[in-house]
């Protein structure tokens, strides 16, 4: 009896020893599958200079300055909102702190007075027209009037070559599809005073030049959006 009683016993003591030494290799793994970081699409040094001015942030990120001036310039597709792991893990990698506020997570853009200073930085900037016109079929005539003695060399930006505009002359640009971008330059390094104005006939837009008295009055290129608005820059 008492033989059998301490096989019983040896057994048993086996085969609890055995299950640990089974187990004991998954518990080291599963530790090191939990701790292994998750790598975020949006790291912070996407919002850090001179990142933030020079690299275009990747599809679904909170878009950065370069990224939102590009988008408002009609040269990117508009940003996707951030993904659930993106907005979750935050902008650097790490997983936010209550009450952080996460970039990308408001789907509509707050006040400037309910912004901070580099949310405000963040954000696109919001010019009014300095002129609005009537499209006629999307498309739009351009008088260009040089009310300078220095001659102009303008150019309509994916469709002519450099032109040069005497001083005291005019030329019209027929038929440019919108949106459209038309760059202008004294010939003389001088600046520009650009002023924009519907004219009276239909779809036709009237640009005079005159002489800027300093650098902050100049303006080089005009933009033409299909809505009709005129921007200057």
């Amino acid at each position: 009896m008492k033989s059998q009683n301490f096989r019983k016993s040896a057994q048993l003591v086996g085969a609890i020893f055995g299950g640990l030494l089974i187990t004991a290799p998954a518990i080291p793994q599963a530790v090191a599958q939990e701790s292994t970081p998750k790598v975020n699409p949006c790291p912070r040094i996407f919002y850090e200079e001179p990142h933030n001015s020079q690299v275009v942030v990747p599809q679904g990120c909170p878009p950065n300055a370069l990224t939102q001036r590009l988008a408002a310039q009609g040269l990117l597709p508009a940003s996707a909102n951030p993904s659930p792991e993106q907005t979750r893990l935050g902008v650097g990698g790490d997983a936010p702190e209550a009450g952080t506020k996460v970039p990308g997570e408001q789907s509509q853009q707050p006040s400037p007075g309910a912004v901070s200073t580099d949310q405000q930085r963040l954000l696109p900037p919001r010019q009014t027209p300095s002129a609005t016109i009537a499209l006629t079929n999307g498309t739009v005539n351009v008088k260009l009037v040089n009310d300078t003695a220095a001659n102009v060399t303008f150019q309509v930006i994916g469709d002519t070559a450099p032109r040069s505009l005497q001083g005291k002359s005019n030329v019209t640009l027929q038929g440019l599809k919108a949106p459209v971008t038309v760059t202008f330059e004294r010939v003389d390094g001088g600046q520009l005073i650009v002023t924009p104005q519907a004219s009276s006939e239909p779809g036709s837009l009237e640009v005079r030049f005159n002489e800027a008295t300093n650098a902050a009055q100049g303006r080089s290129a005009m933009r033409i959006e299909r809505n009709g608005s005129v921007f200057l820059n």
